[in-house]
């Protein structure tokens, strides 16, 4: 949607981690004028000194912090300066809680202000192809598109009750974590029975099980390269809020229970700056302490031609917290609907 040809606005960004950085460079692409803030200085043009100070100046604001505490903070920083003509949207993963503290702090002073958690890598924001998943007010939302098409291939309205969209993100955040988990439990079984990984690459991009998020992961598994696309402590949090909206209402989620406990283990030995697909190393140490003679090489780099695997940023990708890019592989093979 970037190049929409909308008039020119004055647009606040907040966060310039992966992509709030990125989403910025896209409004000015857009001919916007564009005031940032970030708690580390950056040598970004019209970088201002608190987000009070982006509030005085810029009616459009877009926040881009790593989780709730921090969103709040940035609302009671910002609350002084705003105004009944502000329309803030909050792009956090944050827990819903949060979510509407920060919204309350807004509508006290009669600001506007939509939850827009967004789904996307760095590649798309660099290409303006994100995905924003928006809830609020609907006079608010229609508000905030003009900006958001600068950075956006689609936004999507699930609806008027502000913390929704973030329940959504939490969800699809889940399942991504919880396929990764499987992912490393089927690669550590596989290699330890003297398989290459390559070999069940190949295998799920000929099964119906093969998605998107496999033929990116998978790959990086393979190789070790955990450059934090969507870091582990980002996806932790993530599968903390998880268990507490399932906590709340008094549902059972082992299989997210068993997750969590994995990325918690990768955290403890210090991996939660790589990228969540690290919890295959958990595996990879416990097969090293037990009997390895038949299992071939942990991580082969070098595999077979006919995977093609290509380890750079992708548009594509499932997860987005501000700091999400993934690896690009072939298009998987159309399969039948069953997974056999």
């Amino acid at each position: 949607m970037s190049g929409s040809g909308s008039k020119s606005l004055t647009v606040g960004v907040i966060g310039l981690g992966i992509i709030g950085s990125r989403v910025a460079e896209c409004l000015r692409r857009a001919r916007h004028d564009v005031f940032v803030w970030n708690r580390t200085s950056r040598a970004e043009p019209n970088f201002l000194s608190s987000p009070a100070e982006v509030a005085e100046v810029a009616q459009y604001i877009q926040i881009f912090v790593r989780d709730g505490e921090a969103l709040v903070e940035v609302l009671k920083d910002m609350q002084p300066a705003l105004k009944k003509t502000h329309v803030i949207c909050a792009h956090t993963t944050a827990s819903p809680l949060a979510m509407r503290q920060a919204f309350a702090l807004a509508d006290d002073i009669g600001a506007g202000f939509v939850d827009a958690p967004f789904t996307g890598s760095k590649a798309a924001a660099e290409k303006g192809e994100l995905v924003y998943y928006l809830s609020g007010n609907e006079r608010e939302q229609e508000k905030a598109k003009p900006f958001l098409e600068a950075s956006s291939k689609k936004i999507l309205n699930f609806g008027m009750k502000v913390g929704d969209a973030t329940v959504l993100k939490i969800a699809t955040n889940l399942v991504s974590a919880n396929i990764v988990q499987a992912l490393a439990e089927a690669l550590a079984i596989t290699q330890a029975q003297g398989i290459e990984g390559s070999q069940l690459l190949e295998a799920f991009q000929n099964n119906a099980n093969c998605s998107p998020l496999v033929t990116m992961k998978l790959p990086a598994m393979i190789a070790g390269a955990y450059e934090p696309h969507f870091s582990l402590k980002n996806m932790l949090k993530d599968g903390r809020y998880a268990q507490e909206l399932a906590k709340d209402k008094s549902i059972l989620a082992p299989a997210l229970a068993a997750t969590v406990a994995a990325m918690e283990q990768a955290e403890r030995a210090g991996r939660g700056e790589q990228d969540y697909s690290v919890i295959f190393e958990n595996l990879q140490t416990s097969t090293l302490s037990s009997d390895s003679s038949t299992r071939p090489e942990s991580r082969p780099v070098a595999v077979k031609k006919q995977t093609r695997i290509t380890l750079k940023a992708s548009t594509f990708d499932t997860e987005g917290d501000d700091g999400e890019g993934d690896v690009e592989v072939e298009e998987p093979k159309k399969t039948g609907a069953n997974g056999d």
